[in-house]
């Protein structure tokens, strides 16, 4: 596979697809997405694989979507999306919902393994992984994104403390929550991944697919994939309430949505009011 931002492997029935943006954090370019798309199916229809992990080369898992790099600037240019509401629908839906769905539904079982910033997008693709392994540096943070699957991965209430104060959570809360499996050390997480995997892939590989499909359809019989559509929907016109004159949040410098920036703000806020309780 000649891919310029996925890396791809297989080794021991495990298909190892690994974001390879690591300058930009892992920033979610259309192409990056297309690329693991078609990874993901290269992984799919081999025999031999048996389990699929995902990870990220660099210090971050992903910093979110590319919101402005000069490579994503040349493919837009390139392939240039329709203008107005309809063409950012188009765009949006396509690149973070129908994408992530098809991804969530994989017919073989899929592990995230995730470390330093996981923002926004990169919540989004870790989420739609059946288990995700987490570092001890892993530092998550969501929003009303495009695959808002946030109140099936933890508590309701848990979900609006989070998001109303917009905050980070760090490996080990989200393994609290129950967003992640389990949380080690940044030099042994994927070393743990593997290890687990490899049990999985003893098993029989239709039990397994029989296995993940009747759990996804538990949750879809519970609304899972209607509650995607219509949260979409939302997080359309909430990101579209941003550019208006009286939205609270000041529009930071450089590419950073308001709502990161202001996650910045108050993890350091709470990093200050820690050192000074030490």
């Amino acid at each position: 596979m000649n891919h310029e931002f996925i890396q791809y492997r297989v080794t021991d029935q495990i298909a190892h697809v690994i974001l390879d943006r690591p300058r930009y954090r892992n920033a979610q370019s259309r192409q990056l997405l297309e690329e693991l798309d078609q990874a993901f199916e290269v992984a799919v229809n081999d025999s031999q694989v048996k389990v699929i992990i995902l990870s990220a080369s660099g210090d971050h898992f992903s910093a979110g979507h590319d919101l402005g790099t000069e490579d994503e600037k040349t493919d837009l240019q390139r392939r240039p999306m329709g203008e107005g509401l309809r063409g950012r629908y188009q765009r949006s839906r396509g690149l973070y919902v129908d994408f992530t769905l098809r991804w969530r539904d994989l017919p073989k079982p899929t592990i995230a393994v995730v470390q330093g910033y996981c923002i926004f997008g990169g919540w989004m693709i870790a989420s739609a992984m059946d288990l995700v392994f987490a570092a001890s540096d892993a530092m998550f943070l969501g929003t009303n994104f495009q695959y808002f699957s946030i109140p099936w991965d933890i508590h309701p209430r848990k979900a609006k403390e989070i998001l109303f104060e917009s905050r980070f959570i760090d490996g080990t809360e989200a393994c609290d929550l129950g967003l992640v499996n389990h949380v080690y050390a940044r030099d042994t997480v994927l070393e743990e991944a593997v290890a687990y995997a490899k049990r999985v892939a003893l098993n029989d590989a239709f039990q397994l697919r029989m296995i993940k499909q009747a759990i996804n359809q538990a949750q879809d019989s519970q609304g899972f994939k209607s509650h995607i559509d219509a949260a979409h929907n939302l997080h359309m016109l909430s990101s579209t309430a941003e550019k208006d004159p009286d939205f609270a949040l000041g529009k930071p410098a450089g590419k950073r949505r308001p709502m990161v920036q202001q996650a910045l703000k108050n993890y350091e806020i709470r990093r200050q009011q820690q050192q000074r309780e030490q």
